[in-house]
Parts: structure tokens; sequence; C-alpha cells
């Protein structure tokens, strides 16, 4: 009876174990330039396999302290990133800036509430009036690894300007596109920029918030800065423009397809069947967001095609 009773609990010990243990994100930062990380997200969608590990996340050494930017999609995450962070460096963690609003870049902001969390005005909004939908959506995405995950806005806002932090010339740049208010930094110091989600690698984008005119602008824009390397919100950094010009040329490619269909009256289903073009077939996850933006844009552009023209 004995050796039954103890071989029932280590069946039920085994599990509980191997659970706890694949809550680890594992996160090894990733050196980009002198004192500059980057914690490398999977081109996946959030599954409880992943945990909601699929973002770009990073962190600056300087000179008095570590600048972090974005915390990524959990509570877990983000405590993970500070443990992380203290492996690499003693120094405090004296800024985190949330580049915009959607639930991958701030949702580990509670493992930094002793902190100032920095985001663009429309971003604090954003992330105040869709948090909790967000955390209940990641919830049900990435199961118990978000246990305890609530919205945690930041709590500080910031313009656009070059700001000083311990010897880096850190650029804030407030553009958009992708949402209502995308930043971008600019680390004059190292040449690293951190272009978020306004730019994505190897690795199809998201338009749940899109005003596609305005990314294409942006792309633009960033395609200007001199940088050395830069780290997408999504996919493995570079250190020239392929990912901005693959961003570009699928984006310009949705805009095409989109308008083309609402133009000759297509439905959605008819649009869905649309075949992907081979030079974006081995883009990670490109059916299902090419599905996803159908849903969050076809609309728009049908309601653009049957506006009466102004004179």
């Amino acid at each position: 009876m004995k050796l039954r009773t103890a071989l029932l609990l280590l069946v039920f010990w085994l599990p509980l174990g191997a659970l706890a243990e694949s809550f680890d994100y594992r996160l090894s930062p990733y050196r980009v330039a002198d004192d500059s990380y980057v914690f490398i997200g999977k081109t996946e969608d959030f599954t409880p396999a992943n945990g909601g590990n699929i973002v770009n996340t990073a962190f600056i050494v300087t000179r008095d302290g570590v600048v972090v930017i974005d915390t990524g999609s959990t509570r877990r995450y983000g405590e993970q990133m500070r443990q992380a962070i203290a492996k690499v460096t003693p120094k405090p963690i004296i800024k985190v800036f949330n580049t915009h609003h959607h639930p991958d870049h701030f949702l580990g902001n509670q493992a930094f509430k002793d902190v100032p969390i920095l985001a663009l005005p429309a971003t604090i909004a954003g992330e105040q009036a869709e948090g909790d939908a967000f955390a209940n959506n990641v919830y049900r995405m990435a199961g118990d690894w978000a246990l305890g995950t609530e919205p945690f806005p930041a709590n500080q806002a910031v313009q656009p300007g070059h700001m000083t932090v311990g010897g880096h010339d850190l650029e804030i740049i407030g553009w958009g596109g992708h949402t209502a208010a995308d930043m971008v930094i600019f680390d004059h110091t190292t040449g690293v920029l951190f272009a978020a989600d306004l730019v994505f690698y190897n690795r199809a984008a998201t338009t749940p918030h899109a005003v596609l005119a305005n990314w294409f602008a942006s792309l633009d824009r960033i395609q200007k800065i001199p940088f050395k390397v830069m780290v997408p919100g999504h996919g493995l950094p570079v250190m020239d423009n392929r990912a901005i010009d693959q961003t570009r040329n699928y984006l310009h490619w949705l805009d095409r397809t989109l308008r083309d269909a609402a133009r000759n009256g297509a439905e959605m289903t008819e649009v869905l069947a649309r075949p992907i073009p081979a030079e974006f077939s081995e883009i990670a996850l490109v059916a299902s967001e090419y599905s996803r933006s159908i849903a969050h844009l076809y609309r728009s552009y049908e309601a653009e095609t049957l506006a009466p023209a102004s004179h």
C-alpha cells in the first residue's frame, strides 16, 4: 500500500515539476552592440507552448543604469527579463520604454513597477483602454504562462526628441502606422535602431490597428536613419535595409490586393482565396496574418470604394 501511494504521488508530482520547468522562457541576451542586448522572440503566434515569447525586447547598459525597451507579453516574462538582465550587469534599471500599446510589448510592465515607464501619450491611452482585454486574450492564447498578468500602463508620457541617459544619446521618435503611436528609439552613441513593430523580418506584419498609408511614410523615414544595426519588433536584427524592404513590399502587396478586391466588389471569402505571392510564401505566419488583415482592414477598403467622390 505504501509503495502504491508513493507511486501515485510520483505520477502526480512529475507533471507538476515538468509544468513548473516549462514556465522558463529561457531568455538569453543577444549582444548587438556595445552594452546593447536583445531578447529575440519566436516568429510564432501566442501558444501555450511558447507562453507568448514572440517579441523582441531589449536593454541598454548605460553608465548610470539600464534602459529597457519593451517588457514582453506577461508578468512572468517581465520578471524573468529582469533576472536575465541582472546576470549581465548589477546596475539598476532606471528607465523602461513601451514602444506601443500591443500586449506583447507592455504586459510585462508589472515587473517594473518600481521604475519610470515611458511611452508616447497615445500609447498610454491605448494601454489604459485596451489593457484588460489584452490580458484576458493573452491568457486565452498562452494559458497559465499568463497567470497573474494584469495591465500596468506606462506611467510617464514622453515626447519625441533627444534624451541623454548615462552617456547614450537616445533619440525618441514618434511616428505611426502600425498603431496610432509607434515609438522608434535610435541610439546615436552605438548606431542601434530599435524599430519596434514598424518593422517585421521574416514574420508577417500584424495589422489590428494599422493605417497603411501612415506605415509606408514611417518606413520611408526609418530608411533615412543612419543605423548600424536595426532591431525589428519581430525577427532577427539586421545591418541593412532588408527588413524594411520586406515589410514595405509585403504591406504594399496587401494594400494593392485589398484595394483591387474592393474595386471589383469581391466578397471576403473571395479575397481569402487569393494566392500569396511566392516572394512572401516563406515568411512566418503569412497565411494567418493575411486572413486577419482581411478581417481588420477590408471593410475600410470597401467603404472607401463606395464613398462618393468629393468635388
